[in-house]
């Protein structure tokens, strides 16, 4: 279990709950076992007392047996509000932390992973790992102090009676280990094949369009049902070994129940015991017999947290390839240099830059042009310092960018991607997105800007239009235009058009360089395009092959 030792920092940080905790199921353990005697009394008290009917004594241990039991249900309450609290507020800061490990990678970090991976990691293996921090450390520990308090109740009661009920307990946990572990590898074979119905689902719909264009609404029904048909099946027989588990516990109890009265019947007869005693023994089992039957499922849940653990390790040890040590922050003018830059993509080989050099002057304008793979994105990205060169050195102001408090280099930055991206959210916010606290005043200014004013108003929400899921409610060249609104209303030193003029017809591309000719005059700005009306305003213009 060396994986979960990297959660002992969390332990520590946590330890006056979990002190608390450990109390208060020491406290819930003891009124739970304690009140388990006055029953076996009050049973004698009974069965001495003949027809009589309750005396006062009997109701002194009734007031005893259901204080104690309001008492155990405090304690119990307690216990879960100190140990279960600290399990959550674990996955809080483990999240956390995952996340912003998340923002902290590199982008050839993410294109040598999946986001469903990704995504698991920071959901279903942290959710794995709360159940050992919580469920798994309180019961184990809860099983602990009640076999101890039991013990010695049970043994000072009679001792042979003790070992025939305790001894086909561990019997048991190893029964239900197995059973357990059998459940855990079929549940991990239900969600696969749920998450391929969630997969196959979102495609569909993503694509649906497509599906529509083609008239293949029923193969893709045909696809589904095969697939749900796959995850009955599993789901199924999930359910029939769930079943086999409570039958064995089931089982189990009945068993001791019959040990108890037969080896506790034996001995009544002989004289050895009285009718109360037995009473309390069923009590005693019946109170071990579920903590027992844990046991199993705990094992399972601290093996599968381990495997969990390790994942989560292997990706906070991955350190990010870009990297930034600079702790001054100087305003950035704009003047842009690369210096014999090559670079080679590390996950194909692809030589996507040879020995590239050019300069821009801070407010000049650099067009960047060439054929499809000729490397026009790859100088985006390296400006943006999202890829560092193989060789060769990007200057800004005359510093190496490898030298630039990145944070602050960014924040001068406005960048137009190729893909256009927009969150789900509302049109309004996309806009804002690169600045803090935007007004609406200036919201519609750069959407007036970038030419898509004009349909934003004739959308019934007008600016709070929620775009859907990447912006599917929109067409591509209103994607486009808000990316450049939201882009400019930073009012960046450097601002990079990655080809992102590319889904707008002539008329609206010249309205858009005309409405920002002004933001443009006092930026540095890499336009990079295939169309030569959009590098005819450029100062320079750098062919790529």
């Amino acid at each position: 279990m060396n994986a979960l030792k990297t959660l002992n920092p969390y332990f520590w940080k946590h330890r006056t709950l979990l002190f608390w905790g450990f109390l208060f199921i020491i406290a819930s353990n003891f009124f739970n076992i304690y009140k388990v005697q006055f029953v076996g009394r009050s049973v004698d008290e009974i069965a001495q007392g003949g027809h009589m009917g309750f005396n006062e004594q009997v109701l002194i241990y009734v007031g005893i047996i259901v204080g104690s039991s309001i008492l155990t249900g405090f304690f119990t309450f307690m216990m879960r509000q100190t140990i279960i609290v600290a399990s959550r507020r674990i996955e809080f800061e483990l999240k956390n932390k995952i996340y912003q490990h998340y923002q902290q990678l590199s982008l050839t970090d993410y294109k040598s992973t999946t986001v469903g991976d990704l995504m698991n990691r920071l959901s279903e293996d942290v959710v794995a790992v709360r159940m050992y921090l919580g469920p798994g450390v309180m019961y184990v520990v809860n099983l602990l102090i009640l076999l101890l308090i039991t013990s010695i109740y049970m043994v000072n009661t009679d001792v042979q009676m003790t070992l025939w009920t305790l001894i086909p307990l561990p019997i048991l946990s190893f029964v239900i280990y197995k059973v357990s572990s059998i459940i855990n590898r079929k549940s991990k074979v239900m969600q696969k094949s749920q998450s391929a119905i969630s997969t196959f689902v979102q495609d569909s719909f993503s694509g649906i369009r497509v599906v529509k264009y083609f008239a293949k609404e029923k193969y893709i029904t045909n696809q589904y049902t095969k697939k749900v048909t796959d995850y009955q099946g599993k789901a199924l027989d999930l359910a029939k070994t769930e079943a086999y588990f409570f039958t064995i516990i089931l089982f189990v109890i009945g068993l001791l129940n019959v040990v108890i009265l037969l080896v506790g019947g034996t001995k009544y007869l002989n004289g050895e015991i009285s009718v109360g005693k037995i009473a309390d023994f069923f009590m005693y089992i019946n109170i071990l017999i579920w903590p027992f039957s844990m046991v199993g499922w705990v094992t399972s849940v601290n093996q599968r947290a381990e495997a969990s653990m390790s994942r989560i390790n292997e990706f906070l040890e991955k350190k990010s390839q870009i990297l930034s040590t600079a702790a001054s922050t100087p305003v950035i003018r704009g003047d842009i240099e690369f210096r014999n830059v090559s670079y080679i993509y590390p996950n194909t080989g692809i030589k996507a830059l040879s020995n590239l050099s050019f300069k821009v002057k801070a407010g000049e304008t650099l067009a960047i042009m060439g054929k499809t793979g000729s490397g026009k994105t790859t100088v985006a990205l390296l400006l943006a310092r999202l890829i560092d060169p193989t060789e060769g050195e990007v200057l800004i102001d005359g510093i190496n960018l490898k030298d630039h408090n990145l944070e602050n280099y960014r924040k001068y930055i406005g960048y137009i991607p190729q893909e256009s991206y927009l969150f789900s959210d509302t049109i309004g916010n996309n806009i804002g997105f690169a600045i803090d606290n935007p007004t609406y005043d200036t919201i519609v200014e750069y959407a007036k800007k970038a030419d898509v004013h004009k349909n934003i108003v004739k959308f019934k929400n007008k600016y709070d239009t929620l775009v859907g899921e990447r912006g599917v409610m929109l067409s591509g060249g209103q994607k486009q235009r808000i990316c450049i609104a939201r882009a400019l209303i930073k009012k960046p030193e450097i601002i990079i058009f990655d080809d992102s003029l590319s889904a707008l017809d002539t008329e609206t591309e010249e309205n858009i360089l005309q409405n920002i000719e002004r933001d443009l005059n006092r930026s540095t700005s890499i336009i990079i395009t295939h169309r030569e009306s959009s590098a005819n305003r450029a100062d320079q213009i750098v062919h790529l092959s």
